[in-house]
């Protein structure tokens, strides 16, 4: 069975979405359109009952959330050292990056589009949107002045951090946050998409 890889644009589905292209693996992408709430059909809910991307359909059931199909790809392709898979400590310091990067930062971002999860309150909602700015700048400053250890994320090797970080720094500048502040960052960012995988991803995503 083909692998379906289930995803949609400007979400942080783009992160798995280049590690597929980076790894060559075969499997079928399948554009959710959100727009239409497509998220929400019947058809999609069967799939995944929480109706977020990405999901990815294997022969033995659906892989959700992206830290956790992040390394599930990695591990597809143990030799291509996207992950120290060998190493506990390593592999947990590559999973608190990935982790802070979904519980924190993610959902910093998504105080501004989807303020609605938090309060019912318009008043409340825009008091949430007001703050995105400042929280998400004072994730990245800690991210330029400390995650950062190399040209890559974990140093001097690419891995499953790196397109992570790389699609939610994607998110900026709707969030209000100019890229260019943080140079290190901005150089990641611009050494991700020349990337041939990132390129392929992007056009999937339109």
């Amino acid at each position: 069975m083909k692998p379906r890889f289930y995803f949609a644009p400007h979400t942080c589905a783009l992160a798995p979405h280049i590690v597929l292209e980076h790894l060559g693996l075969d499997y079928e992408p399948v554009k959710i359109d959100f727009r239409a709430n497509q998220q929400q059909s019947p058809e999609y809910l069967a799939i995944n009952p929480k109706g977020r991307v990405p999901a990815l359909v294997t022969d033995r059931g659906v892989v959700t959330e992206t830290p956790a199909l992040l390394l599930y790809l990695a591990q597809q392709r143990p030799d291509a050292g996207l992950a120290p898979l060998d190493d506990p400590f390593a592999l947990a310091e590559l999973q608190a990056v990935n982790s802070w990067l979904c519980s924190t930062v993610h959902v910093a971002h998504a105080h501004r589009p989807r303020a609605y999860r938090w309060a019912d309150d318009p008043a409340a909602q825009q008091s949430m949107k007001a703050k995105v700015p400042q929280n998400m700048g004072d994730h990245f400053d800690w991210i330029e002045r400390d995650l950062l250890r190399g040209p890559w994320v974990m140093g001097e090797r690419f891995s499953i951090a790196d397109p992570y970080l790389f699609a939610i720094t994607a998110w900026l500048p709707s969030d209000g946050v100019a890229v260019e502040r943080f140079p290190r960052v901005a150089d990641h960012h611009a050494r991700m998409q020349a990337l041939p995988a990132v390129q392929r991803a992007l056009a999937q995503h339109g």
